[in-house]
């Protein structure tokens, strides 16, 4: 198993477009960005879906990159499987696939699939794809730490080996980093366009930097024709203007609406998305107060976790009941085993903390963590601590704490990443060779149950593998898990069959359509 450090990704703050413009002028503006006159030549405006998404490119819309993730939810590139909501694979561009051995994994590639500039697309190409993304330098994340090599086999399917075995080939070529791409994507210098070279019902006709892009529908789609004649993206990094844009009909599907604005909003035009995302209270077990297992169960049994959900996050946030949320539909039943529950019985009685002092750290880039640093600080003050606070900017703070330089440290952490599994997040945070062991923890108990879970194969016996490891992790009580977020988004009146995916992977699909 690949032990890559995995970084949480804050969100950017909302930045004005323009200090002196309020929010009505916001919304004017994005009217004339999403203008019938900046509509392709592809279908009538009023047929195009308007869509305003938070974040702009950070690197070209590059597939090696996160932006990649755009132009899955854009529905424009594709990859050779998809997961479904359980994380299991499913075929997308790829119809089948056998594991041949530990390492070698057989795919079988889609016939009658044409690249939007034309060409067909052909297991050589799924190859060459393929190949780039295992050669680039940086890797794409998903394959941090694995070495991939593949070769085309019988003419219409390709051969996936990798260098120690891997029972999550599957899932890992579902992620967004691994589009298969035309060859004309792929330019001198390493430079990769997605630009007229994907699979899916949309066409990248225009990449417009930091601003905008236009996608058209892509009357040879494998799929069929899409229900949309074309999407019109506008980047709006400011939350205000985001959610002005769906409140004033602007914009068909908004990205990420702040808590903030939703009181602004038709309720019928907001959808809660449970995010793959814990915020949890990580515990030194190494050095300190926090070194006692007796000292971490009184800081657990003080966490009062729904009011936090409430005060921080106005209700719009899940009480934890373990490290993975409602964003992993399996979770909650896998805690329902008597195994499981009989682990949690293992917790050590809480003592009295007696005015021990602790450090309690957090950063400022997400900004609900400092508020609920403060709602932490009373609760662990009524059950007897003393709290003092630390709260930085994240790239000040991140090294001290992962040296262990807190006693407690707030961090809102993604549990799952490209493969649809937690089980690399586990290894991270939890294991003794962890690279972002903030509780600086080491059991060897846990690492054998990580151990375990990481060699079975995908499907319910590795489901109930994580939850055996999670359970044992809860036991220590190496870190309290105090909620997981969700995401708000912003669909239109007139806007159908919008995806509402934890992942963040699946947005605009083929179905997605207005309203006659």
């Amino acid at each position: 198993m690949a032990r890559s450090r995995l970084r949480p990704r804050p969100h950017l703050r909302p930045r004005p477009l323009a200090t002196i413009l309020i929010t009505s002028a916001m919304a004017a503006g994005l009217s004339g960005c999403f203008a019938p006159g900046n509509a392709s030549s592809a279908g009538n405006s009023d047929s195009r879906i308007k869509a305003a998404m938070m974040q702009p490119p950070r690197s070209g819309l590059t597939p090696l990159s996160d932006d990649a993730f755009k132009l899955s939810r854009w529905k424009t590139a594709e990859t050779l499987v998809v997961l479904d909501a359980l994380g299991d694979a499913q075929p997308s561009l790829a119809t089948s696939w056998q594991q041949l051995d530990g390492k070698n994994w057989r795919f079988e590639i889609r016939h009658g699939v044409t690249f939007h500039d034309g060409t067909p697309l052909t297991a050589e190409q799924v190859a060459a794809s393929l190949t780039v993304a295992a050669k680039a330098s940086p890797k794409p994340r998903i394959l941090d730490g694995v070495q991939l090599s593949v070769r085309v086999e019988g003419g219409d399917a390709v051969v996936v080996t990798t260098q120690a075995d891997d029972p999550l080939v599957p899932q890992r070529l579902s992620s967004p980093q691994l589009s298969i791409l035309a060859a004309s994507a792929y330019k001198d210098g390493g430079v990769i366009s997605p630009l007229r070279a994907g699979t899916g019902p949309y066409v990248l006709t225009a990449a417009n930097g930091t601003s905008s892009a236009t996608l058209d529908r892509f009357d040879n789609y494998w799929g069929g024709k899409a229900a949309s004649s074309g999407v019109d993206v506008q980047y709006v990094p400011d939350g205000t203007a985001r959610a002005a844009a769906l409140r004033t009909g602007t914009a068909d599907v908004v990205e990420a609406i702040p808590v903030g604005q939703v009181s602004r909003i038709k309720p019928e035009l907001v959808h809660e998305v449970p995010m793959p995302r814990t915020n949890t209270l990580y515990l030194n077990t190494k050095t300190g107060p926090f070194e006692d297992p007796a000292t971490r169960a009184a800081a657990r049994a003080s966490v009062d976790r729904p009011s936090i959900v409430e005060r921080v996050y106005e209700g719009r946030a899940d009480v934890a009941q373990g490290l993975l949320g409602p964003a992993l539909p399996w979770a909650a039943a896998e805690r329902g085993t008597d195994s499981y529950r009989e682990a949690l019985k293992a917790r050590p009685e809480a003592t009295k903390p007696n005015g021990q002092r602790i450090k309690l750290g957090t950063f400022t880039d997400r900004a609900e963590l400092p508020e609920v640093a403060v709602q932490l600080e009373q609760q662990l003050e009524a059950a007897g601590f003393v709290v003092e606070q630390e709260v930085r900017e994240y790239q000040h703070i991140e090294s001290d704490a992962l040296a262990g330089k807190f006693d407690a440290f707030i961090l809102s952490r993604a549990t799952v990443l490209d493969s649809g599994d937690p089980v690399a997040y586990m290894f991270s945070d939890f294991s003794c060779k962890g690279s972002f062991n903030i509780s600086q923890f080491c059991d060897a108990e846990v690492d054998a149950a990580l151990a375990k879970a990481a060699a079975v194969p995908a499907g319910p016996g590795r489901r109930s593998a994580i939850a055996a490891a999670e359970a044992l992790i809860l036991s220590k009580d190496a870190a309290v898990p105090l909620l997981h977020e969700r995401v708000i988004q912003g669909e239109s009146a007139r806007i159908r069959n919008v995806e509402r995916d934890p992942r963040e992977r699946a947005l605009i699909t083929g179905q997605t359509g207005l309203a006659d």
